[in-house]
Order: C-alpha cells, then structure tokens, then sequence
C-alpha cells in the first residue's frame, strides 16, 4: 500500500556595502571554532552563519556548529562561526564571512534565505550553503534539506501504538513548509497506524489535508511552549511532538506539572542534548545535520562543491528516529519491531511518504 505522509564584485562595492551593513548593525567578531582551527590540513576556510535562535540553541544551530568543528578536527579545514541574535544580523555576518576570506559560508534556517541569496549574488566567486532551505536557485548555493515526513511517519505511528488515552498531539512555530513537513508525515504515521490496527486514535494539533492547525508563533518563547502543551493535555493527549525549536523545553515542564505524557523531540536526539528531560523524551525526529555539514565541507575544500541539493532521507540515514533511551521498557510489547520494519519498508519505497512541503 501507499502511505500518503510528507515526505533543495569587486572589491570596491564590497567596501561600500560594509561601510552601509555598519551603520544598520554591528557584526559580532567571528570566532574559531576550536584551537585547533587553521594549524594543519587544507588551506580552505569554512564558516557557518547562525539564525536568530543563536549558538547554544540546544537544537539546530548547535548541531549545524558540531558538524562545522568535526570537519575542521577531520579534514583539517580553518572554521569560523559568527552567531545572530536577531535577523538583523544576518546580512552584516554574511558580509563579515566575506571579509574574513571565507571560501564557503553555511547558513542556518530558512530565516537566512533571503540575506544569503543577496550575499551569494552580491559574491559569486565564493561558495555557500544554505540549510533547511531550497528556495534559492544559484550556482553558488547548495540547499541541505531534509525529507523530515519520513522519519515523522515513524514517530506518529510510535505515538499512536503508545498513547494509552488514544489521543495525541503536536504543534509547530510558525507555518513554514519545514515545520509542516513534520506535521504532514507525523500525521500519516497516526492514520497508518489507525489502519494496521484498525483503531481511531485521534490526532490533535494538525490537519493535513487543510494545512491548518496548532501553533505558538515563536521558536523561542519557552513560556509559549508549556502553554500550548497545558492545552493539548487539557484535551486528553499524552504524546505531544513540539516542531518549534527550543519550546520543547516548554512542553517538557508542562508534562511535568501534570505527572503525565511523554514528548517526541525533532531536529537533535532531545534526550542527549537536553538529559534533565529523559524521562519524559519517548524518542526524536533526528536530522543528521552534523554529517551533511562534513560531506558539504570535503567536497568544497576539495574543489568540488556543486548546488546540486543534498536531501537526507531514511535511505541514506540523513534522517532518522532516536533510540526510546529510559523509556525502551515501557513500549508495549512489539511496537519497536513494527516501527523498525516501518522504517525499512520507507526506506525501500515500500511506502511512499509524501506532503506538499517536501523539499524533492
């Protein structure tokens, strides 16, 4: 059967384009990624440019960061990472990376699109990438996206078989395809479920078919977060998927207020990066950032790189469902088999996961 879930100038101008990004902002001085930066290896610097959510974000940045110090420690590549705290920054930290000599520049979000497409425009000779984002069509620009649907399938099917009220909900950020994306494939897995089992376990939070549903407006507020989960519980759900950054934690202590439910982590394995909430972390919709980050960063420094979009999907392990960790013992009997022949079922195309998000 056929799942339906969701699841890539000169050097005048430069001048006076700094001199103009100065007066609207002060970019923060770039720092090498470890002290070991430029001392061995290739001569070819990379830099990442975070979004707004900052370097420590517990989540996407810190990933993207961790992937940026294993290619320096591996290939011998010189890092630097420049972090925004608002979007205001984003296109002084874009200049800043060019000034520093960066041979290729990672962005990080689909918030950055837009600084990075006039940065790659405006330097054409220089490489970037951009992550999270397919949207921009240059020579110069490698979009790393990530077939999220595919592992949310799993992660709504894993719900669905652990939820002992039958309901179970999410909620994203803000509605942008990559948030939605989640949504779309974690649904699927909810109804695959239902139909294997031929039980009704409702879904609070989203509505695929509409493309509506359930969100905090914020990828940062935490209090936000634990208010929109009270609401879920409020309403009997005891699997809750936060798709909106660090709210997680939100979620996280509004279960714990309640002694009640258990939260399915996106992006990162929530359990190793946030290990007070173990307890509560049934598993996580991971987006191996870390490895595309290396292979992106090879390629350039090795004269390679090309825009052709990297997609991580279940295939190529790009995308994948965290180990149930602490909470391993509580799963009823069979439901981690049945999710592992899910995931090799998608994997083959055995099931398709689509959504009108995906970034193929």
């Amino acid at each position: 059967m056929t799942a339906r879930p969701t699841a890539r100038r000169p050097l005048a101008l430069a001048a006076l384009v700094a001199l103009a990004l100065a007066a609207c902002a002060t970019p923060p001085t770039p720092e090498p990624d470890a002290a070991t930066a430029g001392t061995s290896g290739r001569d070819y610097t990379a830099c990442m440019v975070s979004d707004f959510g900052g370097l420590d974000d517990k989540g996407f940045n810190q990933a993207v960061r961790d992937g940026m110090r294993t290619a320096e420690q591996e290939l011998g590549v010189r890092t630097l990472t420049l972090e925004s705290n608002s979007e205001t920054d984003y296109a002084p930290n874009l200049e800043q990376a060019y000034q520093q000599g960066c041979d290729l520049t990672v962005t990080v979000g689909f918030s950055t699109a837009d600084a990075a497409r006039t940065a790659a425009e405006r330097y054409p000779d220089r490489s970037f990438a951009i992550v999270d984002d397919s949207s921009i069509d240059l020579p110069n620009v490698k979009p790393v996206v990530y077939d999220t649907a595919q592992a949310a399938f799993l992660a709504g099917y894993l719900a669905a078989g652990y939820s002992r009220t039958g309901v179970v909900g999410v909620y994203g950020g803000q509605p942008f395809p990559p948030v939605m994306l989640f949504l779309d494939g974690f649904a699927d897995g909810v109804a695959h479920y239902n139909e294997v089992h031929g039980t009704d376990v409702r879904l609070l939070g989203w509505d695929k078919a509409s493309q509506t549903g359930t969100f905090s407006g914020t990828f940062d507020d935490i209090a936000a977060g634990k208010s929109v989960t009270r609401n879920l519980l409020d309403q009997g759900a005891d699997v809750v998927m936060p798709v909106a950054g660090s709210l997680y934690q939100g979620t996280a202590e509004a279960l714990r207020d309640a002694g009640r439910g258990v939260l399915i982590g996106v992006d990162n394995d929530t359990y190793e990066i946030a290990p007070q909430y173990g307890d509560l972390i049934l598993s996580s919709v991971m987006k191996q950032m870390g490895d595309a980050i290396v292979s992106v960063v090879d390629e350039g420094s090795q004269g390679r790189f090309d825009a052709t979009p990297y997609v991580g999907d279940l295939a190529n392990a790009g995308v994948d469902l965290a180990p149930y960790h602490d909470l391993a013992d509580t799963l009823p009997d069979g439901l981690a088999d049945e999710v592992a022949a899910l995931r090799q079922q998608v994997a083959d195309g055995e099931i398709v996961v689509e959504s009108v998000n995906s970034p193929r």
